[in-house]
């Protein structure tokens, strides 16, 4: 064999294997996308009209978000937050578009603690679907809603609708770190104590008196000379 068709084949095979790799690169690439981003990975597929646009924007979205100073909230924070929702719940009653605009606002407002940028729409979206992608969803939904009651063309039902999509982002903004978890002490379980011992019921008379009586033994077979029916000392 030539010394050049080695190397031909030389450089097949090493194009093969590289073609191979970047193959499973990029489906564990497009598998971690899914994964973290949810629906908006198909949300961006459908936007750029590939796979290839959609995912180098998902990614450059998460290049963006790591230069971000993310911090979590301390338990008083969270604490304090969530009475101001209930406010906001309660305001809802009997001014359900200003509670939707007093949500959209407080929602913005923990993004702002957390370290999230708060200025454009969009681009609290592109930042939040990075950790919080199956909520953007939910976001968009209330945004929507919250755009529609500023022109007074919204329902009660939509309101209410824009209340329950703002506060599935908020919990999950508020929601407690995975160490704080783990480092939460579990409550004792309380011991099994053994069933007490239950003293046979003493019986009254009456239920005495209503027992039934026992049956009679069967009565043994007459002897033998005997048959029934006969008088065995028969009269003279």
């Amino acid at each position: 064999m030539s010394t050049v068709l080695m190397v031909v084949i030389a450089v097949v095979i090493i194009a093969a294997i590289a073609g191979a790799g970047f193959l499973a690169w990029k489906q564990a690439q497009t598998r971690r996308l899914r994964q973290q981003f949810g629906p908006e990975y198909d949300r961006a597929v459908e936007r750029h009209g590939g796979k290839a646009a959609a995912e180098r924007e998902l990614v450059s979205r998460r290049q963006r978000h790591e230069e971000l100073e993310l911090h979590d909230l301390d338990p008083r924070q969270r604490d304090l937050y969530r009475e101001q929702w209930v406010h906001v719940q309660e305001q809802f009653v009997d001014t359900p578009e200003a509670a939707v605009e007093q949500a959209d606002r407080l929602v913005t407002v923990v993004m702002g603690e957390r370290g999230y940028p708060t200025r454009d729409f969009d681009d609290k979206v592109a930042h939040l679907s990075v950790e919080h992608g199956r909520m953007i969803d939910h976001y968009r939904r209330a945004h929507g809603i919250s755009d529609r009651a500023t022109q007074k063309e919204a329902s009660t039902e939509d309101l209410r609708q824009a209340m329950v999509h703002y506060r599935a982002l908020f919990e999950d903004l508020l929601a407690v770190p995975a160490e704080e978890r783990g480092a939460t002490p579990r409550p004792p379980q309380p011991r099994s104590e053994p069933a007490p011992q239950v003293e046979p019921k003493a019986q009254t008379a009456a239920e005495r008196e209503a027992r039934p009586e026992p049956r009679p033994e069967a009565r043994p077979e007459a002897r033998s000379g005997e048959r029934r029916g006969d008088d065995p000392h028969p009269r003279s």
